[in-house]
């Protein structure tokens, strides 16, 4: 597992750390993948400055007006039929909660169908969703019967062997016969992340999800969007579902709504799927002015036009200085990303998943560099993840790379 040497940081500029010290340490991740308008941006800053000085919070029951116009903001750039949403939490994790009661309360049925190495979140609940053995080995009630996981669309490592596009989309295929044999055979949902984020940045193939629509369609499940990490622009869309064509019928948010990573999280669906009750779902600090204040000053920068172009103009340049790496350090096995979410996948010189070489990659970067990167499944993983922040320069771009290249000259 990766270990990052300790250091106190007092101030974040843009996409730097500074510690007691005054050095600067560059932050090729955006956080935990949250800071999508890095760590200070004067926007978002002075509306929370104003709104703390005037209101932090009320309860939820007064706070409807805010959370209809930061909605009105979301739903004007959703995809085609989400019209309809629900904030009442402040994380991921629970967002990703609502997303399921939604989908078992309008349906009916149990089950939830979800991908190995997924990540859906921390509570109790979305660990079991998750697809990682290693959260649950703890936490027996995480395991629930109505857990179902199957093969992701991972075509670098297929679970079936087989080669895409003659693989005829096996890992879609397969997913009726767990269903089948291995469900309570009342499938509710199945959700999954746009990109696979903790995952180790696993890009679904062209028309997986086209697939999936029509499989979910068959089985009368609900399809649910985790788009806790790739929403709000991080991969140059304002939500990936659009980009791959997905038609999901609730997607979740997160993270990057913050901005600055205030904690802030939203659930958007069809307004058929509207059926919870207040008392259902809902959380003290959900719908605070606060967050609220972050998701629209958010809204109001990522939105700008041009800006997401900006960002799409970014992820080409990362993704060019990326992909000559393979070309000069065997160690890496694929590089796959969209926008500013990009990872390199470390491999031994078998070809095999090498997570030592990985970690050791990420703690270099940060103790030789001050490059600050992080790892796929908790440091179980063997991805090295670059995501900085959406506000990233060409130059700081520039300088990611060539100081990762450094890293990669020693320890690859």
């Amino acid at each position: 597992m990766q270990t990052l040497v300790k250091s106190v940081f007092k101030y974040g500029k843009g996409i730097k750390l500074i510690n007691e010290a005054g050095e600067e340490y560059i932050d090729g991740v955006s956080g935990t993948f949250n800071l999508s308008l890095g760590y200070d941006h004067p926007h978002v800053v002075g509306k929370l400055q104003e709104q703390i000085g005037n209101l932090s919070h009320m309860s939820s029951t007064f706070t409807e007006p805010y959370v209809t116009e930061v909605l009105d903001q979301l739903l004007e750039y959703a995809p085609q039929g989400i019209d309809s949403g629900w904030m009442r939490d402040i994380t991921g994790s629970t967002a990703n909660e609502c997303a399921v009661k939604i989908a078992q309360k309008y349906t009916g049925a149990d089950d939830v169908v979800s991908v190995f190495m997924s990540h859906h979140g921390q509570t109790q609940f979305t660990t079991g969703l998750s697809g990682n053995a290693f959260r649950r080995k703890a936490f027996p009630n995480a395991s629930a019967a109505n857990h179902l996981h199957v093969p992701p669309p991972y075509c670098y490592r297929c679970h079936y062997k087989l080669t895409y596009p003659g693989c005829g989309f096996q890992c879609v295929e397969a997913i009726a016969d767990h269903i089948e044999y291995g469900s309570s055979g009342t499938a509710a949902c199945m959700i999954i992340e746009p990109i696979l984020g903790n995952g180790g940045n696993i890009i679904p193939p062209e028309g997986y999800f086209r697939q999936l629509r029509k499989l979910c369609d068959e089985h009368g499940m609900l399809l649910i969007s985790d788009e806790v990490q790739t929403g709000i622009g991080r991969t140059g869309y304002m939500f990936a579902s659009e980009l791959f064509g997905m038609q999901p019928d609730i997607i979740t948010l997160a993270k990057g709504l913050g901005g600055i990573g205030i904690p802030i999280a939203a659930v958007l669906m069809q307004s058929r799927l509207n059926v919870l009750e207040k008392h259902e779902h809902s959380f003290t600090s959900g719908s605070n002015l606060v967050s609220l204040a972050a998701a629209k000053a958010t809204m109001d920068v990522v939105s700008q036009p041009g800006f997401l172009d900006e960002v799409k103009l970014k992820g080409e340049i990362l993704g060019s200085l990326l992909n000559e790496l393979p070309m000069k350090y065997r160690c890496i096995g694929d590089v796959r990303g969209i926008g500013l979410m990009w990872g390199l996948e470390i491999v031994d010189e078998e070809g095999a998943p090498d997570v030592r070489r990985a970690n050791a990659i990420i703690d270099a970067a940060f103790s030789d560099q001050q490059l600050i990167l992080r790892g796929s499944r908790y440091g179980f993983g063997n991805v090295v993840k670059v995501r900085p922040a959406l506000i990233a320069t060409d130059d700081e771009l520039v300088e990611i790379v060539e100081r990762l290249s450094s890293v990669l000259a020693k320890v690859g």
